[in-house]
């Protein structure tokens, strides 16, 4: 992108404190895993520093979990995924039991954020740098929760300028 996604913007917030607030209803603390880009910020959040960013995605999400062990469950978000909705996020958690893993679906496709039973956390946490969560999450496959919700916003993933400007569009 050329610049840290946590600061891109829609309607004036940054990608960063839009998923603050729509976490922030739920979940208590809301913790940003930074790194590569130091001193971001968004209200309301705990800001934890991941040295490890360069490794890859699963050591910020490991970072984030080690914060939240003896919670019982956590949502994880990349931050290039910031259009979906507070509504989402608490339907989601209204339909956690216990589950390994809670998943949105819009119209049958998979999307963004995922909630996290505690039952997989130390799974998690044990994989490898190079090791990636969705290892953990198609052995979970058949105890995971679908949610179907009416947001085509956990299906938005920024990684290029076209991705963003098609959602400052939409």
């Amino acid at each position: 992108m050329g610049t840290s996604k946590a600061q891109l913007e829609i309607a004036g917030v940054t990608f960063a404190a839009r998923l603050v607030a729509a976490f922030a209803p739920v979940c208590d603390p809301v913790i940003l895993v930074t790194g590569a880009i130091p001193g971001i910020t968004a209200p309301g959040a705990q800001i934890v520093d991941n040295p490890d960013w360069p490794a890859g995605q699963l050591t910020s999400l490991q970072t984030g979990l080690r914060q939240v062990r003896q919670a019982p469950a956590a949502f994880f978000t990349p931050v290039d995924c910031p259009a979906f909705s507070a509504q989402t996020v608490a339907a989601m958690w209204a339909a956690f039991t216990g589950e390994p893993f809670v998943i949105p679906r819009y119209h049958g496709q998979r999307g963004h954020p995922v909630l996290m039973g505690a039952s997989v956390f130390d799974e998690l946490l044990a994989l490898p740098k190079s090791g990636q969560a969705r290892e953990v999450v198609h052995r979970h496959r058949p105890a995971t929760r679908y949610v179907d919700v009416d947001d085509a916003g956990i299906l938005a993933d920024i990684d290029t300028p076209a991705d963003y400007q098609e959602l400052i569009r939409s």
